[in-house]
């Protein structure tokens, strides 16, 4: 994360930290009883008004002269799927079931906070599973007990985006994702970081160009999680870091890439949606947590309930493999 005495275009936050896609929830199972702990949607706000020169101005924050004219309530910026436990009581059992409405893998780690009246052999042991994209599994089925007392199963469980088992493998160097013999300044990358100090950003490349700059995906895959309609950014984390528009997209060996600080209604891919290398996915911008415009692009894996970003490298003349650095223009071939 950058300071305000840290301010340089391109620096851009740790997106897997921000919204690494993972979800804690609680649950108590007692005869008919379910309990979810979720997280609540949030809105934002826009405020539209004049600028001295008469020109429409929407922003985040109402005008300091009170001439607003009109707040509109935006709804909340994610378009994404759920992983769910549930219960049911099939005869002398209680079964669990893990539904993943992400079309891509998702472990699932369960702990056990408290049981009675269901055979249950080492409560103090936590559980993993890896659930498939848009699935049902069946994850426990545990005996009640016959010594007549209501069965009680409490329960915590968080889950986490990917496949621990994934490998980084792509076939051959990433695509620089914007238009073809176009470049642009890369304004941070490893091992000269500012803000990609923990593994999850380490080897995150921020790549500076102009607010609507076409985006192209680096690497074919499958989008499994879209924010789309968030509009402001800023430099307080605690405010700003939700509010970014980003993009993710599975690929074929388990990793995914983040697409991120994205312009405000421009994606055009879904979730479900099978995209190609060098199709166009959205417009650059500079929303969440950014100093200035820019796109914040890395590929992580999910390294054991933990986000863990990978090296990249991108096609350059020749066929040749090109490092990004900072400091350096990076050229889309």
């Amino acid at each position: 994360m950058k300071s305000a005495a840290q301010i340089q275009v391109g620096n851009g936050s740790r997106l897997a930290r921000s919204r690494p896609l993972i979800r804690y929830a609680a649950a108590c199972v007692a005869a008919a009883l379910l309990i979810v702990a979720s997280m609540p949607a949030t809105a934002e706000s826009m405020y539209k008004y004049r600028g001295d020169d008469g020109e429409w101005i929407y922003a985040d924050r109402p005008p300091d002269d009170g001439s607003l004219t009109e707040v509109s309530d935006l709804e909340a910026g994610r378009d994404d799927g759920v992983l769910s436990l549930t219960y049911a009581f099939e005869g002398r059992e209680v079964v669990l079931t893990a539904r993943n409405g992400f079309y891509a893998p998702v472990e699932l780690k369960l702990e056990i906070q408290g049981i009675r009246g269901i055979q249950y052999p080492h409560p103090d042991e936590s559980l993993s599973w890896v659930v498939p994209p848009r699935s049902d599994i069946q994850i426990l089925s545990l005996p009640l007990l016959e010594n007549g007392s209501e069965p009680f199963f409490k329960y915590q469980y968080r889950y986490l985006a990917g496949d621990s088992d994934s490998k980084h493998a792509p076939p051959g160097p990433y695509r620089a994702p914007f238009a073809i013999a176009t470049n642009h300044p890369v304004s941070q990358a490893f091992p000269e970081v500012a803000t990609h100090t923990t593994p999850d950003s380490y080897y995150a490349v921020d790549i500076a160009m102009p607010i609507g700059t076409d985006i192209f995906a680096a690497r074919g895959g499958v989008v499994f999680d879209v924010a789309s309609t968030h509009f402001s950014g800023g430099l307080d984390p605690e405010r700003d870091g939700p509010n970014a528009n980003v993009v993710r997209i599975l690929h074929d060996d388990g990793t995914y890439a983040i697409y991120a600080h994205l312009n405000t209604n421009s994606i055009r891919v879904r979730p479900g949606d099978v995209v190609r290398r060098g199709e166009y996915i959205a417009d650059s911008g500079n929303t969440g947590y950014t100093s200035g415009p820019h796109l914040h692009f890395a590929v992580v894996r999910n390294a054991g309930m933990r986000i863990e970003s990978v090296p990249v490298t991108f096609l350059g003349q020749n066929a040749e493999s090109v490092v990004p650095a900072s400091g350096r223009a990076l050229t889309a071939y």
